[in-house]
């Protein structure tokens, strides 16, 4: 399987919107992505693609020295295969490059399979935003990463 990363585009909207369809409880609708990638002036998006079809995509919004992962997902079946690992590595290093130190994302309790790449990627926890994820009342774990002590951990 051949994946290429390339930048979010307007043509890519209907395969991410597949994909939160199946992976959020609450997912993002068209206008919120045509928005990111068209007028928000501090966002990154990204797609992996196999073949032209949409199987994964991350986002991130960078402030000043910040890197804040907005969202991160992979259709269901494709997952096991180190898509969310190699475009959040890619995420990471787009950040570095923009100027950014650090990273944060929120990540659900619940959402193991998640919390366990993160911590592989060096991300670790430093709160909780209480009854963050509005559709369940569920809390949001922060966690955060100093991005000039990434290790290159390559492409598996």
């Amino acid at each position: 399987m051949e994946v290429r990363l390339v930048e979010m585009k307007l043509e890519h909207i209907p395969g991410v919107l597949q994909i939160e369809q199946v992976s959020f409880p609450t997912p993002w609708s068209q206008q919120s992505f045509t928005y990111e990638i068209t007028q928000n002036n501090f966002a990154c998006y990204m797609v992996a693609l196999n073949e032209e079809k949409v199987v994964a995509y991350a986002g991130m919004w960078l402030v000043l020295d910040e890197a804040h992962i907005t969202n991160i997902a992979v259709r269901p079946d494709y997952r096991g295969k180190k898509l969310g690992k190699s475009l959040l590595l890619e995420m990471m290093r787009q950040a570095i490059m923009r100027g950014a130190v650090r990273m944060t994302l929120e990540v659900r309790p619940s959402n193991y399979t998640a919390r366990k790449l993160y911590e592989i990627l060096g991300f670790k926890e430093r709160g909780v935003r209480k009854k963050y994820y509005t559709d369940t009342n569920e809390d949001a774990i922060i966690m955060w990463v100093d991005l000039v002590k990434v290790p290159d951990f390559g492409p598996d």
